[in-house]
């Protein structure tokens, strides 16, 4: 449905709920176009048969992205459009990206989810529920330690950071209490991306309202080098803060613009969280759809990654087959022959012809389908269509991808198309899904941490292993002394690369990965481990995305950058 000045208008989120057979009792209205589906809805429908899940990744993008939410979205529009009952599940936009680099999250063109602007900008407000939450146990903590309660928890051994959902590189380093009031310490640290907080990677993994309450108790607020590990629970912080996630754990239900039905829920960003939609999210989409399609961050060797080996284990979910998007400029970027920074437009030569270019980058795609194809689960080759390419950019991709492992290789158009530009994506799914499942993680949790990060070393990045810095091995060491062994491993690294280092393109070797910092997510359930260059609190561009952005006289949304 569109208005009278062309804009693409949703559908009353009711008929998306009717579509669904969903009743009265089972969502809650959030204004006209979006609805919170209860958390009580899984009681009564976690019994029915289970939909194939099916999960969308890529290799490693340019700085501006390469389209994989517009291919998640007209996928699930193509399923619908072959009579499949489907849902995509997708992450909330977060404010850094929109305001920043890349722009929204919602999709683009004829492959968008709706309403856009809102979902892209506040949506439900349910990041600022994680920000609030997780400086709300920021402050109990300075004011349990500087009153000196029990048990003690002395300011330097403080790990707790504060969370924003701006990209404000000058917070990321503070210092606070420097007015030596007797409620917070004078102590050094900092503020990390609301995307990137551990509240946030418990809203995405917790299972229901009693979990999300026991993982918030579970987060370690100290340092190994604590006399004992102090939690949230210890602090008395945990309680308030699931009374502040209480909706913000219900999943949001909109719609695709051809009136699908989508699930947008949680922000974990991929390269330094776990990148992946809730884990209710899609219990409730498997228990309604025959087809799930869950979108993963950033490439296969981050957020495909953790859904394989962190996600899935935890939500007992097992994947059907795998969609890796590729565009071919992506792919001639990867050859190194083309000077490509964030903030600055393409450079011409990058969008002509050059298959020479094209081969020397594929490797990075051989890279990717190596990496998938060892969990056991078939992978679909999508090329994403740009205008610039050309009939043999194409041809050749294909041939290279069926020879590198691909079980189909097609074209998708879901951008200028819609779902009819993904029906062939959504035929060679629908076989893929066809074939027994064999999946299996890459590691066990029973391993220890430095196996764990060899083994993803070598087996997803292609390097040689991990270099664990002392204070790192010590620090994890003690960890495991205390009880916290046996989790699985979260890896932040850049999004450019395979490897650590954003300027080794294609499909790198002969390099080891540093590991520079480890950080406890108790409550998450994960090993957060950072490479070298590394922040979670990223920067903002020369030329911000928020510098377009404005209102019209009708009080649009005007200059909002899409996918």
């Amino acid at each position: 449905m569109t208005s009278s000045t062309g804009k693409r208008v949703p559908e009353p989120i009711t008929r998306i709920v009717s579509k669904l057979g969903l009743g009265d009792d089972q969502f809650d209205m959030y204004g006209r176009y979006a609805a919170k589906l209860s958390l009580g809805l899984l009681d009564g429908i976690e019994s029915r048969p289970k939909g194939k899940y099916v999960g969308v990744t890529a290799i490693n993008p340019t700085p501006f992205g390469e389209g994989k939410t517009v291919v998640s979205i007209g996928l699930s529009m193509g399923l619908c459009r072959r009579a499949k009952n489907a849902i995509v599940t997708l992450r909330q936009p977060s404010l850094g990206p929109v305001f920043g680099i890349k722009g929204g999250g919602a999709g683009g063109g004829c492959s968008r989810v709706l309403p856009t602007e809102d979902i892209n900008i506040h949506f439900t407000g349910d990041l600022h529920a994680v920000a609030a939450a997780n400086n709300l146990l920021a402050a109990m903590i300075d004011n349990h330690s500087a009153r000196g309660l029990s048990p003690e928890v002395r300011p330097e051994d403080i790990t707790w950071r504060r969370s924003l959902d701006i990209n404000d590189k000058g917070l990321a380093d503070i210092e606070t209490g420097r007015n030596d009031v007797p409620m917070a310490p004078r102590r050094t640290t900092g503020f990390d991306l609301t995307a990137a907080s551990e509240v946030m990677s418990v809203l995405a993994l917790a299972s229901d309202m009693q979990d999300l309450r026991r993982r918030l108790g579970r987060i370690v607020v100290t340092s190994p080098n604590a006399a004992i590990p102090v939690t949230a629970d210890q602090i008395g912080a945990a309680g308030a803060m699931a009374v502040l996630l209480r909706k913000a754990l219900q999943p949001n239900l909109v719609q695709t613009c051809e009136q699908t039905p989508a699930i947008v829920h949680a922000g974990p960003f991929a390269n330094i969280s776990h990148g992946n939609s809730s884990v209710i999210a899609d219990r409730i989409a498997l228990s309604l759809a025959d087809y799930v399609v869950s979108e993963s961050g950033f490439g296969s060797d981050l957020g495909a990654e953790k859904l394989m080996n962190l996600k899935c284990p935890i939500a007992g979910i097992s994947p059907s087959a795998e969609v890796l998007v590729c565009t071919v400029r992506s792919l001639k970027y990867h050859s190194g022959r083309f000077d490509v920074r964030p903030g600055r437009p393409l450079p011409e030569s990058l969008l002509k012809e050059d298959l020479a270019a094209l081969e020397a980058g594929i490797s990075n795609l051989t890279g990717h389908l190596a990496s998938l194809r060892s969990y056991g689960i078939p992978v679909v080759v999508a090329i994403n269509r740009f205008p610039t390419d050309t009939e043999a950019e194409l041809s050749r991709v294909r041939e290279l991808a069926l020879s590198a492992g691909a079980r189909h290789v097609v074209r998708v158009d879901s951008f200028s198309k819609g779902g009819e530009g993904a029906l062939e994506l959504a035929d060679a799914v629908i076989e893929a899904c066809n074939e027994p499942s064999q999946f299996r993680p890459l590691y066990s949790v029973s391993d220890t941490y430095e196996n764990k990060l060899n083994l993803i070393a070598r087996k997803v990045y292609g390097a040689d292993g991990v270099d664990l810095a002392p204070d790192v091995q010590e620090r994890i060491r003690r960890w495991e002394q205390s009880g916290f062994g046996g989790l699985p491993v979260c890896v932040a690294k850049t999004q450019y690369s395979l490897s650590h280092d954003p300027k080794l393109l294609g499909r790198p070797t002969g390099f080891r990965v540093p590991i520079k910092d480890a950080r406890l997510s108790a409550g998450a359930g994960f090993l957060l481990v950072m490479t070298e260059g590394i922040s979670l609190m990223p920067g903002l561009p020369n030329h911000p995305a928020a510098i377009s952005l404005d209102i019209d006289p009708a009080g649009e949304i005007v200059g909002l950058k899409t996918e």
